[in-house]
């Protein structure tokens, strides 16, 4: 790769595009002629203002996000979101939600401190590999939302088909896929999305969220940085904002309209993955770890059935140059997260040596 980088498979802070470091690189020390850095900039500058300005547009472009929905950019990442979502949108004190994986679980567990929590459906009976059937839930009719992590992270799975809500709000943690396709956000209540693993650096929660579901009337002891109302009406300038954060996104933004949008996009990583999978589905050795239908084109877990030699993988990889292949301690074996970033070179790669690995062992 250039500049010696490695192909860094972690599943986050994760790799970006080239063309996006570099043109950062170029206004690290003077943005666009003004005298200092983003870094240094004063969020209430002109200068800023039109920077973050730029990247909810670009985003909204992007996404084709309506006007009754409002962009924040709010500090914290997604884990913060996890008890934001209950103490802005529980009015009824009910919610449901769908575990299946890590993250989600870690949801529902935080929305308990809030209100009455139904679990409506888990794929936890079988470590995760599958997404249950969402057809039919059996929704409470006094949510006030439907809550999932629509791909897990660390599990690999994904929502091919959205879970029918009967006309209850979804809200979907949409962090390791975000922006890898084409979304139709009027199909939910709320979308947000921790940047690392798509987008930018780490420490920024990007939330889509509809205004009527705004609530302007919190309990008052809600700390005021944890009011959406609040950040809305101050486009996500209640305080200093994540500023190097917004702008390097808003350069992503930019990067995936110029290579053609989220239709490219989601081609570019649906060859990606098709891969790794397919070496994956003739391997001898190598097997991934989720249903054929429910697989992620951002995180794949796999693993050869042998702690040990799963180790041994784990070791060659990096001995070999490729970084943060090791699976989560959940899943155990490995996990390549391919994110948008992830160039193609670098899954061939990697399936190359997993190849000469299985023959060497055999």
């Amino acid at each position: 790769m250039e500049y010696g980088r490695t192909y860094n498979f972690s599943a986050g802070p994760a790799t970006m595009p080239v063309p996006v470091l570099e043109e950062i690189a170029n206004e690290v020390l003077n943005y666009r002629g003004c005298g200092t850095g983003v870094m240094e900039m004063s969020h209430r500058s002109k200068v800023y203002q039109t920077i973050i300005d730029e990247a909810e547009a670009d985003l909204r472009e992007l996404m084709g996000i309506p006007d009754n929905y409002k962009v924040l950019f709010i500090q914290g990442g997604a884990t913060l979101q996890f008890a934001m979502i209950p103490m802005n949108l529980l009015k009824n004190g009910v919610a449901d939600y769908i575990v299946t994986g890590a993250w989600s679980q870690k949801a529902y567990k935080e929305a308990q401190k809030y209100g009455k929590i139904n679990l409506v459906a888990t794929s936890k009976d079988r470590n995760y590999s599958y997404i249950p059937d969402c057809s039919d839930l059996p929704i409470d009719p006094d949510a006030d939302y439907v809550f999932i992590v629509e791909n897990e992270t660390i599990h690999g799975n994904t929502f091919w088909a959205l879970p029918n809500t009967k006309g209850k709000p979804l809200v979907s943690d949409q962090s390791s896929m975000f922006l890898s396709g084409p979304c139709n956000v009027s199909d939910y209540g709320m979308i947000f999305a921790g940047a690392q693993k798509n987008v930018g650096p780490s420490g920024l929660a990007i939330v889509i969220i509809r205004e009527d579901l705004l609530n302007r009337d919190l309990d008052p002891k809600t700390p005021t940085y944890l009011d959406y109302a609040i950040h809305a009406d101050n486009g996500s300038m209640y305080n200093t904002p994540n500023c190097w954060a917004i702008y390097v996104c808003g350069k992503v933004f930019k990067y995936l309209k110029k290579i053609g949008g989220l239709e490219a996009m989601a081609k570019i990583n649906e060859d990606k993955a098709k891969i790794l999978y397919d070496f994956l589905d003739s391997s001898a050795l190598f097997a991934g770890t989720v249903d054929k239908c429910d697989r992620s084109l951002m995180n794949v877990p796999f693993v050869t059935g042998d702690s040990e030699k799963d180790a041994a993988v784990v070791a060659a990889t990096k001995a070999a140059g490729f970084d943060n292949l090791k699976g989560h301690k959940s899943v155990g074996g490995l996990r390549a997260s391919i994110y948008n970033a992830m160039p193609a070179e670098g899954v061939e790669a990697l399936v190359e040596f997993l190849r000469e690995f299985e023959k060497a062992n055999a």
